[in-house]
């Protein structure tokens, strides 16, 4: 009995060894220098955890557009159907939202009566035009109420971006033809009775203003006007009206500042551009011009009237079978001035007048003599260049006895005859300026030194 119970404990003494010989605490594996091991032990205890809290959403930095379409106001955009009131009430409750979006769509052609849009408006305003617009056809179907000077204007408004893929088509054969007008350019002859024509897209007293990428064509008068503006970003438009279209102006400015126009196709029956009294700080780059009548500051100064324009640069543009290059106007008996502007890399494809300053432009031949004039001074031609008509002399400068052109500059300028070697000469009249390249045709008609008479009051000069 005894034997057989001494048996039973070495059998469990046995037992005990082993297991504590292959299975060690488990708390000395946990820390055993083997690296791999505590890798291995280290993932499965955190795999073993609680997942971490998520992070705190981050709202994003922008505002969603508010999409406004016209056709969900009761725009049809059959080309018949009046959706002048579908507009007006889609830009009411998008200019009282910030960054919303009138939105014109495509495959539509929508008819608007002459419209006034009126701010101010909310920031972040957008006009996206990717259909057609266009106004009644003529002045038979203009209402009797409606202005006849204007289409569609923008009033007021602090911060709009009109751009799109679409058409405005100002529809304007039918007023090119009324009786009052020159229907064939020059040689055209007019009749007394109604004139009043529309321009298509005017923006007046408005700020911050962006035009990208449109197409306008065949507007009645101006295509764009800017009255009373600041800060204007033109770029990427596309311009078009028949030659013989009278006082179709590509893009108008008039006591506006601070103007960018760029990369832009214009042409016309009148200036591609025209800067009007009281513009400054105007930059015009990469513009192909014509047909037309070319890049104008002007006309200045008309009945007398005080005028004043600065710092205007026109440069690596196109002009191209036009009647005038660059062009600077001015009527005899205003006053003001007309200073510190550039005309630089210009490329002239058969122009009749590259470049001309005339200070006593006049629509008729019986324009009266007057003393006082806009003084113009500090203007610089550098690397003007091309071929001119042989119809008119490549360089005109024709200023005031009164008020003389003044510091007028000419650089690298090389204009030959589009047909035939007969070089033409410029023409000067009380000019003053310098020479500083050889120019093709040789100017030697410029007056050297300061003249005696120049403006000495507040009233001549700006």
């Amino acid at each position: 009995m005894l034997n057989m119970i001494f048996a039973w404990v070495l059998v469990i003494q046995i037992f005990f060894f082993s297991f504590c010989f292959f299975f060690p605490p488990i708390h000395g594996s946990l820390q055993s220098t083997d690296t791999k091991h505590d890798k291995g032990l280290h993932l499965m205890s955190r795999i073993s955890l609680p997942p971490s809290p998520a992070p705190e959403a981050v709202s994003p930095s922008y505002n969603p557009t508010t999409i406004f379409n016209v056709r969900s106001y009761g725009a049809i955009g059959d080309g018949v159907t009046d959706d002048t009131q579908a507009f007006k009430l889609a830009w009411d409750t998008a200019c009282q939202t910030e960054d919303s979006e009138v939105l014109v769509p495509k495959g539509h052609t929508f008819m608007i009566q002459s419209t006034i849009f009126t701010g101010p408006c909310k920031p972040g305003l957008k006009m996206q035009i990717d259909g057609t617009l266009m106004p009644p056809d003529g002045p038979d179907s203009w209402p009797r109420n409606n202005s006849k000077r204007q289409w569609l204007v923008f009033y007021r408004i602090n911060e709009i971006s009109m751009q799109g893929t679409g058409v405005i088509d100002g529809r304007g054969e039918k007023w090119w033809n009324l009786p009052c007008k020159p229907r064939k350019g020059f040689t055209g002859t007019t009749q007394p009775g109604p004139c009043d024509s529309p321009v298509a897209i005017r923006f007046f007293m408005s700020s911050n203003l962006s035009v990208i990428g449109l197409k306008v064509k065949n507007s009645p008068q101006f295509h764009f006007r800017f009255d009373n503006c600041q800060n204007v970003y033109i770029e990427s438009l596309n311009i078009k009206a028949p030659a013989l279209s009278p006082n179709t102006d590509g893009i108008h400015i008039e006591n506006t500042n601070n103007v960018k126009l760029y990369n832009s196709v214009i042409s016309n029956g009148d200036d591609c551009v025209s800067i009007g009294a009281g513009c400054y700080n105007v930059e015009i780059r990469n513009i192909t011009c014509g047909p037309s009548h070319g890049i104008s500051i002007g006309s200045l100064g008309i009945r007398n009237s005080r005028a004043c324009v600065s710092n205007i640069t026109v440069k690596d543009s196109i002009i191209k079978h036009s009647d005038n290059g660059v062009r600077i106007k001015t009527w005899q008996g205003g006053s003001g001035s007309v200073s510190r502007v550039t005309f630089q890399n210009i490329h002239m494809d058969t122009v009749r007048n590259p470049i001309l300053l005339d200070q006593y432009y006049c629509l008729t031949k019986k324009c009266p003599n007057q003393t006082s004039a806009v003084h113009i001074s500090d203007i610089l031609y550098s690397k003007i260049k091309g071929t001119y008509d042989v119809r008119s002399p490549p360089m005109h400068f024709a200023c005031s006895d009164s008020m003389p052109c003044t510091n007028l500059t000419l650089s690298e300028v090389e204009l030959l005859p589009a047909q035939g070697k007969f070089v033409s000469n410029p023409i000067c009249w009380s000019a003053y300026g310098t020479v500083q390249t050889l120019t093709i045709p040789p100017v030697f008609c410029l007056l050297g030194g300061t003249p005696e008479m120049l403006p000495q009051n507040g009233n001549e000069r700006c």
